[in-house]
């Protein structure tokens, strides 16, 4: 063998880069622009998608006043805090919670502490005689009913 290699097409061996590299700092800037601006986006679009604290709150209360009178305890305990998931049983939410008549939620109120808690009215009508109790709903993973005030 001689000292020189032998190429298939008698040309030299390419050089393995091209040259120096682009900048791509103007890549860089658009991608962390757009990672921000999706951010806000979702920041933005949350509360139109899953509603404002009130709405969930007047949602849940109606869900689960509405189980209770329709006799689907399994469902009205779903939507208790834990603290009241705990105290009561799936069967025993009827009898903390379920009032005579047909129910109807009223707008709810904020509520005073610590916690964001929103008080519901829900007016409870049998045949002429209204009853209205008032549900504490705190945000817990979503909104939750979590006793009577």
């Amino acid at each position: 063998m001689s000292g020189a290699p032998e190429y298939l097409y008698d040309d030299d061996p390419q050089p393995l880069h091209a040259g120096p590299g682009r900048s791509r700092r103007g890549l860089l800037v658009a991608l962390g622009v757009g990672t921000v601006a999706v951010a806000v986006g979702a920041v933005v679009a949350l509360p139109l998608l899953q509603g404002t604290g009130s709405e969930q709150a007047t949602q849940v209360a109606d869900v689960f006043s509405r189980a209770l009178a329709a006799g689907d305890a399994e469902t009205a305990w779903g939507l208790l805090c834990e603290d009241e998931q705990d105290r009561l049983a799936p069967g025993d939410v009827a009898g903390e919670y379920l009032r005579p008549g047909t129910p109807t939620v009223g707008a709810p109120v904020r509520g005073t502490g610590d916690e964001r808690t929103e008080q519901v009215p829900v007016s409870w009508d049998d045949g002429g005689a209204v009853t209205t109790v008032e549900l504490t709903v705190v945000p817990e993973d979503g909104a939750k009913v979590c006793g009577l005030s």
